[in-house]
């Protein structure tokens, strides 16, 4: 008899060897139908997959993300198929599933056309119709090898020669396509429904630019036709939203080829990032940091000793003088411990809390930057604390509870709080591992946070938090963290005097809270689509005057606001004044003050806030309260 244990603890006993799919047809028709794949003994396996042994199983459903996977996989192979239908002289070289879908690269003889996209999908729905069985084999390297070149599939056969002799290959087929894959898939395409290709892209075999580039078609998948939609309508709501388009749409910044990879602000954008840069500084300063500025270019020694150089060393721009070789700082905290190191420390100046707006540089590959999210210039708020390892989980502590806030202040209330644990390869004591992992994941208990666990994802120095919030469109971006380092203080020799006399290495803990602040930005203005709350906004607002004839009073409105200190802007331009109101709502100020005759009489002024919304019209001072009073609570 064959014991199969299920997810909920029940077991079914079955008098021979069975397959994952007479397993499921057991217990019953609709989840025999719905079955994409089994787990075995926590191994994911085929619904052809015969079980011979007592053994463990889930059955894996599209409702699993599991099955999601699978079924994008899939349909990479479908497109695959559908790809050497049409155009049979493609080579298929790889297909792997990617986030929120998959692709696949091809090498063919000209370029694929936005309607050859249509008629492979539209193939591809043809070939899933036909619900063909999806099979596996099993053959010998060499075999396989032999196969591909028979096909005439030179880069598949590539692929295979780099696996070990010794070793067998799977492949599966679908009608006439049979592709390499170590699996599992659906059991049929007619499993496969609900897809969409995208894009093409270029792409280099094995990712080498030395190597022939190839052809990359991007599609995405779903369980079913409202998650499809779903994805494409958020898709076309990030398109409308993307911080590039609105960034040269709103004059806030713009990017240059004389400089790739770096944002040149313009007033707009220059104001916002201000607005963001001292906000922070009052959280520095509110919250006992002290704020420091290190310099740019470091001696290369410095690097070698935190171990910067072995590890980053292509992703550091570096520089040459007086036979002397220096780097810009990809980082902070080298910088932070000198300036830890500068006179005695006790155990009475601890926690010692550092502030940094430090201007650090990467050299990001050009085919990684995006916009003002990716780039090789930016500048973060840094933060170091050196502390005792007794005072790791208060300073966790405060420190969530002071993330929380400043997100929320910027409008972000949905946050994940992860913690990446001890990796093999790690430095320290198992005791001081324990010490600090227990901490932060206390600090987060003690803060009311649910969190996930990361099992080895840690730093080799220490473990860590990372705080990833969700924006409007439930996109997932992490910005925040809190980094436990037991080594790098000590690398560069940086102590101070216990209660005891000895002398110690402080433990440092290294965190940020929006992390780079062009990112951030870039984030923000995605987040409000444009529309910043009024704090944030560039202008607060605009006093347009209907006719020349209120020139005049316009201009003292515009004055009176300055001098309390908003931002405003004028516009006494000879344009109707609905067209003045149309341009300035394109530009989403907050509020636009419209003045004619009567509200120069009565020294009032007509309101209309964002989203053509008439406040009617009010005295000059309600209307001041009124926008302090958003921009005091951060509306």
């Amino acid at each position: 008899m064959i014991n199969i244990t299920l997810p909920d603890g029940s077991r079914r006993e079955y008098p021979a060897a069975l397959s994952v799919a007479d397993v499921a047809a057991s217990i019953g028709a609709g989840l025999a139908k719905a079955a994409l794949a089994g787990k075995v003994d926590g191994q994911l396996v085929d619904t052809s997959h015969v079980i011979s042994a007592d053994a463990q199983l889930a059955i894996v459903t599209d409702k699993d993300a599991d099955g999601l996977e699978i079924i994008r996989h899939s349909t990479a192979h479908l497109l695959a198929y559908a790809v050497k239908e049409l155009f049979p002289e493609a080579q298929v070289t790889i297909g792997p599933v990617i986030d929120n879908g998959f692709y696949y690269d091809f090498a063919y003889k000209r370029p694929f056309t936005p309607e050859d996209l249509v008629a492979i999908e539209k193939r591809m729905a043809e070939l899933a119709a036909k619900n063909e069985p999806v099979v596996r084999r099993v053959l010998p390297r060499d075999e396989a090898v032999a196969y591909f070149k028979g096909l005439g599939e030179h880069y598949k056969a590539e692929i295979i020669s780099s696996i070990p002799p010794d070793q067998d290959v799977s492949l599966y087929r679908e009608g006439t396509f049979e592709d390499l894959c170590r699996g599992p898939h659906v059991p049929s395409t007619g499993k496969l429904k609900h897809f969409k290709l995208m894009k093409v892209a270029g792409a280099y075999w094995r990712g080498d630019q030395a190597n022939e580039q190839l052809q990359r078609i991007y599609g995405t998948a779903w369980p079913s036709k409202d998650a499809l939609q779903q994805y494409l309508t958020m898709l076309e709501e990030a398109e409308k939203r993307d911080h590039r388009k609105l960034g040269r749409e709103l004059d806030l910044f713009h990017l240059d080829e004389h400089s790739p990879g770096t944002v040149f602000w313009h007033p707009k954008g220059w104001t916002v990032w201000q607005e963001v840069e001292q906000y922070m500084r009052r959280v520095y300063r509110d919250n006992g940091y002290q704020e420091v500025k290190g310099p740019q270019i470091i001696d290369r020694s410095l690097w070698e000793k935190t171990g910067h150089w072995d590890k980053y060393r292509d992703a550091m721009f570096t520089t040459e003088s007086e036979k002397r070789d220096y780097a810009l700082k990809p980082m902070n905290c080298p910088g932070h411990i000198l300036i830890f190191k500068q006179g005695i420390k006790s155990y009475r100046d601890l926690p010692l809390r550092y502030g940094e707006f430090g201007q650090c540089h990467r050299n990001e590959p050009t085919g990684g930057l995006h916009g003002i999210m990716r780039v090789r210039a930016f500048t973060q708020d840094d933060g170091h604390i050196f502390c005792t390892e007794d005072m790791i989980l208060p300073e966790c502590i405060n420190y969530t509870a002071l993330l929380q806030k400043v997100y929320k202040d910027f409008g972000f209330t949905d946050i994940i709080y992860k913690v990446a644990t001890r990796p093999e390869a790690r430095i320290g004591s198992d005791e001081s591992w324990d010490k600090a992992e227990n901490a932060l994941m206390e600090s987060l208990r003690a803060s009311g946070c649910h969190f996930i666990i990361a099992p080895g994802d840690g730093a080799f120095y220490g473990p860590k938090i990372e705080y990833t919030l969700k924006d409007a469109l439930g996109r997932e971006w992490q910005c925040g963290t809190m980094q436990v380092d037991f080594s790098m203080a000590e690398r560069l020799d940086a102590v101070y005097v216990a209660e005891s006399g000895e002398r110690k290495n402080p433990v440092m803990l290294h965190r940020a809270i929006v992390g780079s602040l062009e990112r951030f930005i870039g984030i923000l203005i995605e987040q409000h689509a444009g529309a910043l709350p009024a704090w944030l906004a560039p202008i607060h607002v605009v006093v347009a005057a209907i006719t020349e004839n209120q020139g005049e009073y316009a201009q003292d409105v515009a004055n009176s606001l300055q001098k309390q200190g908003l931002r405003v802007d004028l516009d006494l331009r000879s344009e109707k004044i609905n067209y003045k109101i149309r341009e300035h709502s394109m530009q989403k100020v907050p509020f636009i003050l419209v003045v004619g005759d009567k509200e120069k009489a009565n020294g009032t002024v007509a309101v209309r806030a964002r989203g053509n919304v008439d406040l009617g019209v009010m005295p000059l001072t309600d209307f001041v309260q009124k926008l302090n009073s958003d921009i005091a609570s951060k509306v």
